[in-house]
């Protein structure tokens, strides 16, 4: 059984031929973090949403990873007092 459950809700909206998703992570204790994507069709291509929706998705999802991550090595800063140099983003 999970300690904790953190939830994370996509809204997507689609403005002629750009998609544009929102992704809220809320759970986290003290903490909502929210990040954004777009893609945009080529005028050139056919216009797919579905595929605009799943980019823009990955986009904002790989958003939030990177402000997850940022946070996790202010976090760890904030506990030893030292820099860290070997986690990645």
């Amino acid at each position: 059984m999970p300690n904790e459950t953190w939830h994370v809700k996509i809204a997507i909206d689609d403005n002629d031929r750009l998609s544009r998703a929102e992704v809220r992570m809320e759970g986290k204790p003290d903490a909502v973090m929210v990040a954004e994507g777009t893609a945009r069709a080529n005028p050139d291509d056919e216009n797919v949403p579905g595929i605009g929706h799943e980019l823009a998705v990955a986009r904002a999802l790989s958003e939030l990873s990177h402000q997850l991550v940022h946070e996790t090595i202010r976090d760890i800063e904030s506990h030893t007092h030292e820099r860290v140099t070997r986690l990645r983003v």
